[in-house]
């Protein structure tokens, strides 16, 4: 499997972690050591502001029915995979301000919309689709609408990103911000 590993400024990514295939982390997220992403069956774009904590997995599984050139599988931003979670998925997309608390894990037939918490050690594998502001808590796995939205963890991020440099190795951005040219930005003459 080639790897090409992306690092967008401003994300913060352990040495210490595991991650396979093509893979784009956008700015501003923070991923903690530990963490092993695959990306089997296509590219993982990982948007800005998440926080992937210790002994996560996420995986991008590879279908039944191979598309060419292969699926992404978009993460959306702000969303916070607690530690030891794991998440499969042969779907495209998981939208944003999403939790998957510690120990959840969530299989490749399950969709994700945005706002959704799946409980700590909450195992989901039968095919569904979880509605935006689905919470599902307990071992009965019990499912209710969030009563209001997702907190930001801007602060928490902020705080991630300053203190893990002192404390962990970390992976370098390798991929910059494009400048104009010069040539597109002096009016013609």
């Amino acid at each position: 499997m080639s790897h090409n590993i992306k690092i967008l400024p401003g994300a913060t990514v352990c040495e210490d972690c595991t991650l396979e295939g093509d893979i784009t982390i956008g700015g501003g997220t923070v991923i903690h050591p530990r963490v092993t992403i695959i990306a089997e069956g296509g590219p993982i774009i990982i948007a800005e502001y998440c926080i992937i904590e210790e002994y996560s997995t996420i995986i991008h599984k590879k279908s039944d029915k191979q598309e060419n050139p292969p699926k992404a599988l978009f993460i959306g931003a702000h969303n916070v995979f607690e530690v030891g979670c794991r998440l499969e998925s042969i779907f495209g997309h998981i939208g944003e301000y999403n939790i998957f608390e510690c120990r959840s894990f969530v299989g490749a037939d399950v969709r994700i919309g945005s706002g959704c918490v799946v409980g700590a050690a909450c195992c989901l594998t039968a095919q569904q689709t979880l509605a935006d502001n689905t919470v599902i808590w307990g071992s009965q796995h019990h499912i209710r609408e969030a009563l209001e939205k997702q907190p930001s963890q801007l602060l928490q991020l902020d705080f991630l990103s300053k203190v893990m440099p002192n404390y962990h190795r970390l992976r370098k951005p390798n991929v910059h911000k494009r400048q104009p040219s010069r040539q597109s930005t002096e009016p013609a003459k």
